[in-house]
């Protein structure tokens, strides 16, 4: 849809207008053509419109939804980064004073914009992101293994898909890590899958994501070393610690584990489960943005 505007509109232009738009008041034109006929009826305003002023408004493929032309008035669009505002002169000012001031308007309105830019990524980087956790058979990223991948997709605060597998690793499962996770070498050998499998299911599911985890050297140690052993690309994402964010914002604590964080925010207890420590990890992120800064 566009919407036209003209004031001191000449006969033959009108003419013109009203066999592709309806108008509906004194020198306002509204329908639907193809771009091609919008920009034709545009040019053919420029050409007619002498004396007075006008103004299109359209549909556009931007993040804004549309985009507008102006002719024979001081307020101009300004496309800044893919937004575009209408940058126009302040009241009682001369319109030589506009165009003097117009180049230090315009850079500080770019810095405005910036700086509005990075504040809506970073509330996004709040809203739209995948946790991640693994379980693994121990502590040592050289010489132990990842056991279990586990993946959330986030997407408005809200969890919107998922990803969970179980790796066929190479021996037993550790005694003490069946206590903790309670898997066990018989799930691993019946659900298991081999590690290049996982991990490429792995990094196609947080492919182009902003990752959060809880202790994110831990977890990247092992998925470097995972990557470097199955020959696949290494993590290049955005990463969040939430453990960092937790120890900033929660001083005082008696210590950090996820569990005890869950403990002080009244939610589940910890499972060692990779797709439920996931969800856990969610949860206490939110929390912790609930603080502020």
């Amino acid at each position: 849809m566009i919407v036209v505007t003209v004031t001191n509109c000449p006969p033959s232009l009108r003419g013109d207008l009203t066999k592709w738009l309806c108008e509906v008041n004194t020198g306002v034109y509204v329908g639907r053509v193809s771009a091609r006929v919008r920009e034709k009826l545009w040019k053919r305003i420029c050409q007619h419109v002498k004396d007075g002023q006008a103004t299109m408004v359209f549909n556009a493929a931007n993040e804004q939804g549309m985009d507008f032309y102006t002719w024979n008035s001081t307020w101009k669009p300004v496309d800044l980064d893919g937004i575009k505002l209408m940058l126009h002169p302040l009241p009682g000012k001369q319109e030589n004073d506009f165009r003097e001031n117009h180049n230090r308007s315009h850079a500080g309105l770019h810095i405005f914009l910036r700086k509005k830019a990075a504040r809506q990524n970073r509330l996004e980087a709040l809203r739209n992101y995948t946790v991640v956790d693994l379980e693994t058979t121990g502590l040592d990223s050289l010489q132990d293994q990842i056991l279990e991948f586990g993946a959330v997709k986030v997407r408005k605060g809200e969890i919107v898909d998922q990803y969970e597998k179980m790796v066929h690793i190479t021996g037993n499962v550790p005694a003490e890590i069946s206590r903790i996770t309670g898997i066990t070498t018989e799930m691993i050998i019946q659900k298991g899958a081999p590690l290049k499998e996982c991990l490429t299911d792995f990094l196609e599911f947080t492919e182009g994501e902003q990752l959060l985890f809880y202790n994110v050297p831990f977890d990247m140690s092992f998925l470097v070393r995972a990557c470097g052993i199955c020959d696949l690309p290494m993590l290049e994402n955005p990463c969040v610690d939430v453990l960092k964010m937790a120890r900033k914002k929660m001083q005082g604590m008696p210590n950090y584990k996820l569990s005890t964080l869950a403990k002080h925010f009244g939610l589940d207890e910890q499972k060692h489960r990779a797709l439920t420590d996931c969800i856990l990890t969610q949860q206490v992120f939110l929390k912790l943005n609930e603080m502020g800064s």
